[in-house]
């Protein structure tokens, strides 16, 4: 009498699942880091030239601050 074991997973899905959620943690995290830039430049954008000046940025740093090219 013959028997199968259908309990252990297909060889090479694993690599496969771990890539499938790989990607879909990345696309998360670059949402995320999307969203971050938006909140942080938005914020800036509402701040007078003279608050501006005060934590030492311009009108044309706020661009490099969100997407972390300049760290203040």
């Amino acid at each position: 009498m013959a028997t199968f074991d259908t309990s252990r997973t297909t060889y090479g899905s694993a690599p496969v699942a771990s890539r499938f959620f790989g990607m879909i943690n990345a696309a998360v995290a670059a949402v995320v880091a999307w969203n971050d830039a938006r909140v942080t430049r938005n914020a800036l954008a509402s701040l007078t030239d003279r608050e501006l000046e005060d934590i030492g940025l311009s009108r044309a740093d706020i661009d490099a601050v969100a997407d972390s090219r300049i760290n203040r």
